[in-house]
Formats: structure tokens, C-alpha cells, sequence
């Protein structure tokens, strides 16, 4: 069994050090970093999907090939806002940002590894908890409950909008 683990400094309020585990000798990493076209700009796009993703979380800024700073929680609204905020201040060059679908996160989630679940190379810095998407279950809408994604050893959960909680922007890229 081969098991690669990474000692990162994990950019987090508690300033706490994560490991990260990968264990990549029965299956190939689902999200390896030759998936990924780095734009140079803080952000890549997913030669699989074509999706395009901003390397750091909500709150964090892209600076020498690393997310600096503590990525900050959101409510669902303010996710959104947080959306609308970069397309309306054109830092990242598109107007088209937004929270990304459970389907869309689960795309990077990286299940070979734990502490987070994704690749560090591409996401620097990622905690390993909950992410907003922008899903609510079918038919749940006035439930006030969206789904979310954990990075963490939790997967899909489904809280209340009004929790505050990771967000990573995407785009569709051309």
C-alpha cells in the first residue's frame, strides 16, 4: 500500500496544522493536477469538465502560488453576494462567477485523500469542511436548506442557508 502524506500549513482562524493523506497505489487520484490548466491568474480550468474554478476559497487571495489569508464563511445569500461582488469589480476577467452545483463540487473532490479531500497542488489551503453549492433538494426550496460539501471526512450535507460556511466560485470556461 503507498500512501503519500503532506504536511501543509493550513491557512485556517485557528492557524492549525492539517495532514493530508493520500492513499494512491490501488486507484489513480480522481482530480490529479495534470487535470487542471493553471490560467496563472488564481485560477484553472478542468480539462475534464471545462469548468473553471478560482484556486482559493472565499476570503482568501491568490499571492506566489499559494491562497493567503483565512478563507471566511458565508451564509447562502452572502455567498452569492460574494459571487456578484467579483463579477461587478472584474478582478478575475469574467462576469460570470458563481456558486457552484453539488455535482460541480463533487468534480474536486479528491476521495484518495482525507484531511482535506482534494488536491492541495491545485486548491492550496482548503479546509476540510463544508462548502456551499448552490442546490436546494427537489421540491425543498422554502425548506431554507441548501446543500453542502465537506472537504472534510463528512461528504454531503444539507444545513440550514443561514449557517456560515465555505465557498470556492466557478465558471463555465470557453
Amino acid at each position: 500500500m503507498k500512501i503519500a502524506i503532506c504536511l501543509i500549513g493550513a491557512v485556517l482562524s485557528s492557524a492549525s496544522i492539517a495532514e493530508q493523506t493520500c492513499q494512491t497505489d490501488d486507484h489513480a487520484l480522481s482530480s490529479p493536477t495534470t487535470r487542471f490548466e493553471d490560467n496563472g491568474d488564481g485560477t484553472v480550468t478542468d480539462k475534464t469538465t471545462m469548468l473553471m474554478w478560482m484556486r482559493c476559497s472565499g476570503g482568501q487571495t491568490w499571492s506566489q502560488e499559494v491562497c493567503v489569508g483565512a478563507p471566511l464563511t458565508y451564509t447562502v445569500d452572502d455567498a452569492h453576494q460574494l459571487a456578484d461582488r467579483v463579477n461587478e469589480a472584474g478582478d478575475f476577467f469574467f462576469d460570470d462567477w458563481r456558486v457552484p452545483s453539488i455535482r460541480e463540487l463533487a468534480t474536486i473532490s479528491e476521495p484518495q485523500c482525507s484531511d482535506p479531500r482534494i488536491n492541495l497542488a491545485v486548491f492550496p489551503n482548503t479546509p476540510p469542511d463544508y462548502y456551499w453549492s448552490r442546490n436546494a433538494r427537489a421540491g425543498d426550496k422554502a425548506a431554507g436548506r441548501v446543500y453542502a460539501m465537506s472537504f472534510g471526512a463528512e461528504g454531503v450535507g444539507y444545513p440550514q442557508q443561514s449557517e456560515a460556511l465555505f465557498v470556492r466560485l466557478v465558471r463555465y470556461a470557453p
